[in-house]
Order: structure tokens, then C-alpha cells, then sequence
């Protein structure tokens, strides 16, 4: 079965192969989560930090391995980085489980930073080589609902893993073996496209013409906003005293599930709402966070989490696209590389920042993220109004 891209076609287990790469992404840090609390039984001699590092790690390594996997896909075959990547990723994935000590664990879990860097730029950069015009609208979105599915349903393996034994909750990053299976099937090199063809001297340019700043900046900003509904959820809840604040987990699962929505009808959403797309998602994620200020039950919650991670996710396909779209084939994986490494930034600074801006304005530590993300998210949704036409937040329907 053959796919078309919109300059040729590839074949059906190369798609595969790319979907494949897209679910490896969700899985760093995954595993430590709900088994946190056993590990503190385990490691009795171990500070609060040291364990915090075991989930906190890998997003600190990965963000300079992604610009390096970024920078060599320049002047390296991309199906050979990928390769040591999925590698370096899968034998992690075999040492975890028979890992007794917390230096093993976090010398592995440093490893799987630098495997998963090489990794995450290849999930757009692979759709961004292959596929142009609406085709590579399409695959974008697809990929990052797959992503977020993938983050749902393994999160939830693991915690029924990590109950049977907590060496168990690390067997979900064996998914990466499928990936790496899969990544001997890709082309060493993309298919041509004859419409943006370089000459056959092209050299690379200076990287100070391709940091796509702009875009950069605005996925950083969008993912900080969201943010806070993972890492804020449970406080605010358990503050308010919800009759079971363990809930949390269940809205978390819906905002992520929300995510994976909007990227399977990515072009259908575009073609309805135009220049008015980031428009409408960033007030649907103003609109969610303003029903978490009215202190609402646990309907006013679902319905913000729900329209947050539509926003989001809609958000989130269409910075690609702009990202591969506004930069030449040949940079696009680098340029990818750099916007994607802003979710992992604002992951690492999102508590840093709130933790300084709360004891600036002394307020409530519950109660306080969700306003700020309210007025983040409503100064952003007129900005995208009156900037809807511009080159960055614009909107071009490629036929």
C-alpha cells in the first residue's frame, strides 16, 4: 500500500515507521511518576532531590541533545542518527528493570535523555521531509495525537505495572523496540520534491538565519500556559476539598485525551476556521482556565480541561507546519529541533518562574497558577486576533 505525500508516495510501513517515532517521544520520565513513592521505601537514604532527578533528568539532558541531533541531520544521515538513538533509548529500556541502586537508575535515565534528544527531532523532521502542502499538514497533526495518546495510555500501563512490581512500570519504554524495528524500514533519504529542489552545491547557512525565534517563543509561551493544569491540578483541587482530590489524575487524562483530538481533523479545522484557527484556540484555553477562577464542580472542571486541551492541541500541529514551512527543506529537522526543545524547556523552567512569581505577589499556591495562565492565555488570544494575518500566526490553507 503506497501513501501519497504530495510529491510522490511512500510506502505503507515507512508511515508506520514515523508514527512509531512519535510514540516514543511521551515516554521519557514516564515510569518514575507512580512509582515515586515506593522508591522513597526503597532508597530510605536518598534526599527528596536525588530522587526528583530520576524524573526531572532526562528533560535536562534531552534539551541539548535534540539541538545536537537537530545540528547533525545538517551533514549526517538522519535515518543513521535516528538508528543510534532508538538504540541508545531501547537499552535503556532492557537495564532499567534489573536496576537495584539509585546511581545505576540515574546514570540509565541520563542515557535515556541523550537517546531520546536524538530521537524527538525525527517525528516532525521525517513528516516535514516527506510530506508537503496539506499532506504535511494532515501528518503533523496525526503524529501529535499520537504522541499525546501514547502519554495517556502508557502512563496508565505503568501505574498498573509499578503495581505488580516497581521494577516493572520502566518494561513501557520497551515501546522504543518497535521504533527502532520499524526505523531499519525508512528510506536513507527522503523522496525528492521537484518544487523546492536545492542546487546541487547548497551549503548549508549560517544557523542565525534559521532559529525560527518567533516560533520558538510561542510554543515555549502556549506550553507554559497549559502547563499548569498537570502540574498544578491536584493542589487545587485537594484546596478546594473536592470530595477525592485523587481525581486529578482522571482531568489529567481528559486534558490529554482533548490534546489528541484536533491533530486527526487538523486540515477539516483549518479549512473551517481560516485565519481565525489560533484565534479560536487560544480563547477556547483562555475560556477553560477562566472556569477553573469560578470555582466551579467537577462539570465547570471537566469542560475547562477539555477546551484547554483542545486549544493546545490544535496549537501544536500548526506550529509545525509554520516551522517546516518557513525555513528551507534542507534545515527543516534543525529548525524543528529548535521549536520542539521549547517543551522541554518550559518543563524545566515552569516551576522555577512560578515559584519566583508566587512569592513576588505572596499569594495562593493554588489558586494563583491558574489565574496567571488566565490572564497569559487571554492577553495571547487578542494578540492572535489583531496579529491573525501576520507571517507567524497566519494561517495558509495549502491545497
Amino acid at each position: 500500500m503506497k501513501i501519497q505525500t504530495g510529491h510522490g508516495m511512500i510506502t505503507l510501513t515507512a508511515l508506520l515507521a514515523i508514527y512509531s517515532i512519535s510514540m516514543v517521544t511521551s515516554l521519557p520520565g514516564l515510569a518514575i511518576s507512580p512509582i515515586l513513592g515506593d522508591l522513597k521505601n526503597i532508597f530510605k537514604d536518598a534526599s527528596d532531590l536525588e530522587l526528583q532527578m530520576l524524573e526531572s533528568l532526562p528533560s535536562f539532558i534531552i534539551v541539548p541533545f535534540i539541538l545536537l541531533a537537530g545540528r547533525l541531520s545538517l551533514r549526517i544521515n538522519k535515518k543513521r542518527i535516528l538508528i543510534i538513538g532508538l538504540s541508545i533509548f531501547f537499552g535503556c529500556s532492557v537495564i532499567y528493570p534489573f536496576s537495584n541502586s539509585l546511581w545505576l537508575l540515574l546514570v540509565v535515565s541520563a542515557l535515556l535523555g541523550v537517546g531520546a534528544g536524538m530521537i524527538i527531532p525525527f517525528s516532525t523532521g521525517l513528516i516535514a521531509d516527506n510530506f508537503t502542502k496539506r499532506y504535511r499538514t494532515r501528518q503533523l497533526g496525526i503524529a501529535s495525537s499520537i504522541t499525546n495518546i501514547t502519554l495517556v495510555l502508557t502512563t496508565f500501563l505503568a501505574g498498573v505495572l509499578a503495581d505488580i512490581n516497581w521494577h516493572y512500570a520502566f518494561l513501557v519504554y520497551c515501546l522504543s523496540g518497535i521504533s527502532l524495528l520499524f526505523a531499519f524500514k525508512l528510506n536513507s533519504a527522503p523522496p525528492a520534491a521537484p518544487q523546492r529542489a536545492q542546487p546541487a552545491n547548497d551549503t548549508p547557512v549560517s544557523t542565525n538565519h534559521n532559529w525560527p525565534v518567533a516560533l520558538m517563543f510561542l510554543y515555549y509561551f502556549i506550553t507554559f500556559i497549559v502547563l499548569t493544569v498537570p502540574f498544578n491540578l491536584s493542589i487545587y483541587m485537594e484546596t478546594l476539598k473536592f470530595k477525592d482530590p485523587d481525581i486529578s489524575g482522571t482531568y489529567i487524562s481528559v486534558f490529554f485525551l482533548a490534546m489528541t483530538i484536533p491533530g486527526l481533523f487538523i486540515n477539516n479545522i483549518i479549512g473551517w476556521l481560516r485565519s481565525y484557527t489560533n484565534v479560536c484556540s487560544s480563547a477556547a484555553i483562555a475560556l477553560g482556565f477562566v472556569l477553573f477562577l469560578v470555582k466551579g464542580g467537577p462539570v465547570l472542571l471537566t469542560i475547562g480541561v477539555i477546551l484547554i486541551g483542545l486549544g493546545y492541541g490544535c496549537m501544536q500541529p500548526i506550529i509545525y507546519d509554520k516551522t517546516s514551512t518557513s525555513t528551507a527543506e534542507s534545515h527543516a529537522t534543525f529548525a524543528l529541533a529548535l521549536v520542539m526543545a521549547m517543551n522541554y524547556m518550559a518543563i524545566i523552567t515552569y516551576p522555577f518562574i512560578l515559584e519566583i512569581l508566587q512569592g513576588i505577589f505572596s499569594t495562593d499556591t493554588s489558586y494563583f497558577p491558574f489565574l496567571l495562565s488566565t490572564i497569559l492565555a487571554g492577553i495571547f488570544a487578542v494578540f492572535t486576533y489583531f496579529k491573525r494575518n501576520t507571517s507567524t500566526l497566519g494561517i495558509q490553507i495549502q491545497r
